[in-house]
């Protein structure tokens, strides 16, 4: 299987050691289920190899973009992860489930001003800044606040990962960070340290999402570039870099003909270099940080649908509607995403029947997967979509107004609520 969490028992998929078809009948469909102890597993893998390969000080944030409901930063907090956050709703939602605002770092190419006053009064540990323009306005509030603010700078270290090029964030082109090759990059630098609000404590790039370079070859030439710019500015301004953020981005499995990537290995490998780098370059090592999000919650997560409709055009292809689509999974759309789909209630029956999984929504792009086996679906049959743990509850919507699903944690072989599913009433709530 795709995954060790999915396993088959007779006819009936399961998951996290639950039938899902039991799930859909007792919590309706869609529905995203998520595996408690695989987050959990993962956050253990980050944080043991970091510090035996970096060392006490350095630890891993989880990416709140990738899923964010309260009970994943409860999760967090009890894992002793820290957090990175890209929005006053993150900011609120972690704050609600009680995590510690000190390990935060505030990501965002553009904080307004309302953005940057509320996270410092809920105490956000750092800033990470993504232009000038914010560090004046960081600057000037954390004045009125009587607070100084510690930031570290987002640069851009010109690096191409051949990923999607929607998540490809390292380029010099990038609407995040500042170009180091341009010479912006020592300019942000040299500017920064002028603000006496700023706690200036280091760097962050990031290359993109979807990596599955095991030897860390992409990392591997994001530091070596990130390192090097750090010696000159340390030589010409006497800055030393407190933390070097390499980011997150490690890759994960949608399909079996995806690499599978051990991610102690690809943390022991960039440590090597880096702790080679700084020798050669005579530097003090930095504390290491990185801000795992997909690789932690991704294949921690499967959406299971009902079959609604079953639709043969003769000699051109077939669909299956279901009951979700680009409302709780908008991937497909967006960057031609692929994923493994599986008839849940028929696992022993031969996937002879091919179609595209389509979704309800009034729209030809909602599609889940194109050219997809099954055994010929029926209406009521129960169709998982495995590996939705990452960008798909924290994407949905309400178009066509339609509600988004329950959000079901499976720890231990139990179940439990973790965020219930919208009423027509929640999202008329609004409406004046």
């Amino acid at each position: 299987m795709l995954c060790e969490n999915i396993t088959v028992n007779g006819n009936r998929l399961y998951f996290a050691g639950v039938d899902t078809v039991k799930m859909a009948e007792k919590y309706g469909t869609p529905l995203f289920l998520m595996d408690e102890n695989r987050i959990r597993e993962k956050c253990r893998i980050y944080i043991d190899a970091m510090k035996k390969h970096f060392g006490k000080d350095s630890f891993p944030l989880f990416a709140s973009k990738a899923l964010c409901f309260k009970r994943i930063y409860e999760i967090m907090k009890e894992e002793k992860m820290g957090i990175d956050l890209v929005s006053s709703g993150e900011i609120y939602t972690a704050a609600k489930a009680g995590f510690g605002m000190e390990k935060s770092f505030f990501h965002g190419n553009n904080k307004t001003d309302a953005d940057i006053a509320y996270a410092m009064e809920n105490g956000v540990g750092y800033f990470v800044a993504d232009s000038i323009y914010e560090l004046s306005a960081v600057d000037r509030i954390a004045e009125e606040k009587g607070i100084r603010q510690k930031m570290i700078l987002r640069l851009t270290p010109g690096i191409d990962p051949h990923t999607y090029a929607a998540v490809a964030t390292g380029k010099v082109d990038s609407k995040f960070g500042v170009a180091i090759e341009t010479g912006q990059a020592e300019l942000f630098l040299k500017e920064a340290l002028t603000f006496e609000n700023l706690d200036i404590r280091g760097y962050h790039c990031h290359v993109g999402s979807q990596v599955f370079d095991e030897d860390g070859d992409v990392y591997l030439e994001a530091s070596t570039i990130m390192l090097h710019f750090a010696k000159k500015m340390e030589e010409t301004y006497g800055f030393k870099a407190e933390i070097l953020n390499m980011g997150g981005g490690f890759g994960v499995r949608y399909t079996e003909s995806d690499p599978y990537l051990d991610i102690e290995k690809a943390i022991e490998s960039l440590s090597k270099h880096i702790k080679a780098t700084v020798a050669e370059l005579g530097m003090t090592m930095p504390k290491v940080i990185m801000e795992p999000g997909r690789s932690i919650v991704a294949d921690a997560g499967m959406t299971l649908y009902s079959v609604g409709t079953l639709k043969e055009i003769t000699g051109y292809k077939n669909y299956v509607s279901i009951d979700g689509g680009m409302t709780d999974n908008p991937r497909f759309a967006l960057y031609g995403s692929k994923y493994t789909l599986l008839l849940a209630n028929r696992m022993d029956e031969e996937c002879d029947f091919e179609c595209d999984v389509v979704g309800r929504c009034c729209e030809s792009g909602d599609i889940i997967q194109p050219e997809v086996k099954l055994p010929k679906p029926v209406r009521g049959d129960i169709v998982a979509v495995c590996t939705t743990g990452a960008y798909n509850f924290s994407m949905a919507s309400n178009y066509n107004r339609i509600p988004r699903p329950a959000v079901v944690m499976l720890a231990d072989g139990e179940d439990y609520l973790a965020v219930r599913r919208e009423t027509f009433a929640d999202i008329a709530e609004r409406d004046v």
